[in-house]
């Protein structure tokens, strides 16, 4: 201690606390004059060598305040010879001192040509200034003529530094003093200019998001204004906050705070917005919380300042605190919000921004199967689908988070309470840099996808749509083709990862048939993902994209199959609930319901599904539903008709009347391929004669033109004096004779079975006895 009662402006110890800088105030201005000191520069700054003997240099003796902050370079540098100082000086300029030291006995060093201090001239001109700690970064704004241009200075650990950034901004600094952020906290001086200087900060993100946050002064009593620039994204938004309550002695300045996913707005007592830096452009990813939900516990009516990452400093009391969304309070966000913007946020934030765990995706499940029919501006399913997709695949790979969807929705125009919002755009931040890795090349990733329209980048499913369409409608002529055999073999892949299942994932009877349909689509979109991510991430390799390929469409569907387990287990069905002998219960029709909005979200964004997913759910409305709505279901293809509920049906039902009338109209809904594999499970009159009338069908088709000149054979040995009848045998049978046989692997359908079964049919009508 060389003196006492120093007001200390600020200080700063080097890396390895041998050297101390410090910065403090002499005399007031008072003291001057009544002590005849005029001479005496009001403020000093000192370097002192703290071992061995405490030698002491002035390095600024001035009227103006100056911050000093020694840089830290890399931890990993062995042989350290000298420490770097900034000085930031109240007069408008940072300057860098090279400090050199000599080593002596027992580790003590000492400063050498303390009298020529090396210097270099960092920044001129600045009106604000913020010091990045944990990267070495300086931002500082110069004012020119019509707007200011933020810039960025790097420091390195070879003692080299580079301004690495300029941006444009449109913010007015004319008569502003300066404004330091994260040089130390000066009480006095920061009431002093607090309203005559920027209340302005910059936040960085680990996936590099650059952002600039201001507060803008507003002329409306009762009226919150603040900018937040996102220079990641190309464009400003203005948030226009109209508040609840609009004491004077309440309103302090909005504090912003990093939390590295989110930029949070903090107005205590009034709102706490938390905006999304990963997704900007819809309001609806982006927390605007007001009342008892915007309250931070220790945080109210305080001046606060976010040094660090998810750091908060209160500076009315010089406490600092660890910054954190709490799952368990956006849980109950999700749970008690009446307003779809706050749902979407919420279920945004805890699908994205925490780490999943099981019972956090139990909890979202279930919820989603409560508000299923209350959501109006989005599919809490698609959602929960592609975000999960999107949570799980993008931290593979570097830059995949710019060629997979985030979000279902394409567009949001939802309203948010108290709150308008303008959007500009903005020029995109220049950068000047060489090997820089980390954050910078981020950045520069960053905007790079925006230079080269960003929306485009991501996959999108319109041509998944079409071809699968196409094939489908084409499949007879196309299944041979070397295409489909590839596309076949993609879905078997993707199956391939589903199959170390355990019975207990098993509770739900899905991946235990084989679906035509969704293979299809599984094989399709594996191929046109494939295409996708190599046009864009051509230096990963074609092994690793196939990979990441078929890990997210196995994705796929296990979401769906952990929605189905889920809600299986909510309602306790069991896994032998496939059955026709009764009819379902309340809970199976809920799953039934919840079953048709999974069907309806996946056909929206064109989404495989497991197989055996139309046959669970075609059981289910059997079970569920009447009759009528039953088939209205089938015929606006809500229902899909499988082979193996259809053949279940068929063959578990026994023929009373109203099982005769449900068989009835399934089979003849089917599709021919499907109806010549199943009919035959029905040993029905009525199912006899659906199959009489299509073999009939299909042979006039074949028909044609033709003329039947050639006598008939006798195919009855009693013949039938019923003449409309022998025509149509005669007709049936010249065609038979000429090698068409439409059913040529069920040798009991010909012509003598038509005449058998057209006459049963006859009498039955007629109320007649066949003999």
């Amino acid at each position: 201690m060389f003196e006492r009662d120093l007001r200390i402006i600020s200080c700063s110890v080097n890396n390895e606390r041998t050297l101390l800088a410090v910065s403090f105030r002499q005399y007031t201005e008072e003291e001057r004059v009544s002590r005849l000191l005029q001479s005496v520069s009001k403020y000093l700054t000192l370097l002192i060598e703290i071992h061995p003997i405490n030698n002491v240099r002035v390095l600024k003796a001035v009227d103006s305040c100056v911050r000093v902050q020694f840089l830290y370079p890399a931890e990993d540098r062995n042989a350290f010879t000298g420490s770097r100082l900034l000085l930031v000086s109240e007069d408008k300029y940072v300057e860098q001192f090279d400090i050199h030291v000599v080593a002596e006995e027992e580790h003590k060093v000492v400063i050498q040509n303390s009298g020529q201090l090396p210097r270099a001239r960092v920044a001129d001109d600045l009106i604000w200034a913020q010091w990045d700690m944990m990267e070495q970064r300086l931002f500082y704004i110069v004012p020119k003529e019509s707007r200011s241009t933020l810039k960025c200075v790097q420091f390195y650990p070879d003692e080299n530094f580079n301004s690495i950034l300029e941006s444009h901004l449109d913010i007015s600094v004319n008569g502003t003093q300066l404004k330091l952020v994260n040089f130390g906290y000066d009480y006095c001086e920061d009431q002093d200019v607090a309203s005559k200087s920027l209340n302005l900060q910059v936040f960085t993100s680990k996936s590099g998001g650059l952002c600039v946050c201001c507060s803008l002064p507003s002329d409306i009593p009762g009226e919150i204004r603040y900018s937040i620039y996102f220079l990641h994204k190309g464009y400003n938004k203005t948030f226009t906050v109209s508040l609840e309550r609009t004491e004077s002695h309440q309103l302090k300045e909005v504090a912003f705070m990093n939390l590295d996913y989110y930029v949070a707005a903090y107005l205590p007592g009034q709102f706490l917005h938390l905006l999304n830096i990963h997704h900007p452009d819809l309001l609806c990813y982006s927390l605007f919380l007001t009342g008892e939900d915007a309250r931070i516990e220790m945080l109210q009516n305080s001046s606060l300042r976010s040094p660090l990452t998810s750091t908060v400093l209160d500076c009315r009391v010089g406490s600092m605190y660890a910054l954190s969304i709490s799952d368990s309070a956006v849980l109950r966000l999700l749970q008690n919000s009446t307003r779809d913007s706050q749902r979407l946020a919420a279920l945004h934030c805890a699908l994205l921004h925490f780490r999943h765990t099981e019972d956090l995706e139990m909890e979202i499940i279930w919820w989603i199967s409560e508000n299923l029919s209350t959501c109006h501006s989005f599919d809490p399913i698609q959602e929960f689908i592609i975000a999960s997709l999107y949570c799980r695949m993008c931290p593979e790979t570097h830059n995949l988070d710019k060629l997979l969807p985030y979000t279902s929705l394409l567009d949001w125009i939802g309203v948010i309470p108290g709150v308008t919002c303008t959007t500009d755009i903005i020029s995109l931040p220049v950068l000047e840099f060489q090997n820089s890795k980390g954050f910078w090349e981020k950045l520069n990733s960053n905007l790079e996808s925006v230079k080269y329209a960003e929306p485009h980048l991501h996959y999108h499913n319109n041509v998944l749509r079409r071809e699968w369409r196409n094939l489908s409608e084409e499949r007879e002529e196309r299944k041979t083709t070397a295409y489909l055999r590839n596309i076949f073999e993609n879905a078997k892949k993707v199956l391939s990862h589903l199959d170390t299942w355990d019975s207990e994932e098993r509770l739900v009877p899905l991946f235990q048939e084989e679906d035509y349909q969704q293979q299809l689509l599984m094989g399709l979109m594996v191929a046109q993902l494939k295409d996708h991510l190599m046009r864009h991430l051509q230096y990963v390799g074609r092994k690793k994209i196939d990979q990441i390929v078929l890990d997210y469409v196995a994705n796929l569907l296990n979401l769906v199959h952990r929605i189905m387990k889920e809600v299986w287990r909510r309602y306790q069905l069991h896994s032998c609930t496939f059955c026709f002998d009764e009819r379902g219960s309340a809970a199976e029709f809920a799953v039934f319901h919840i079953m048709s909005r999974i069907l309806e979200a996946a056909n929206g964004m064109c989404l495989p599904l497991p197989p055996g997913f139309h046959t669970l759910h075609l059981g289910l409305g059997v079970r569920c539903l009447p009759l009528h709505t039953l088939l209205h279901y089938i015929d606006s293809g809500v229902l899909h008709l499988t082979e193996t509920c259809v053949r279940k049906l068929l063959k578990d039902l026994d023929d009373s009347e109203e099982n005769e009338k449900l068989k009835f109209s399934i089979v003849t809904r089917l599709p021919e391929a499907l109806g010549q594999k199943v009919r035959q499970f029905w040993n029905h009159p009525i199912n006899a004669h659906l199959i009489a009338r299509k073999y009939v069908k299909l042979l006039l088709e074949k028909l044609g033109n033709r003329q039947c000149n050639r006598p008939v054979p006798e195919r009855l040995s009693v013949p039938v004096e019923f003449l409309p009848l022998n025509y149509l045998t005669n007709v049936l049978a010249e065609i038979e004779d000429q090698g068409v046989h439409p059913y040529e692997k069920q040798d009991d359908v010909n012509v003598r079975f038509v005449e058998e079964t057209a006459l049963k049919h006859t009498m039955m009508l007629l109320g007649l006895r066949y003999s």
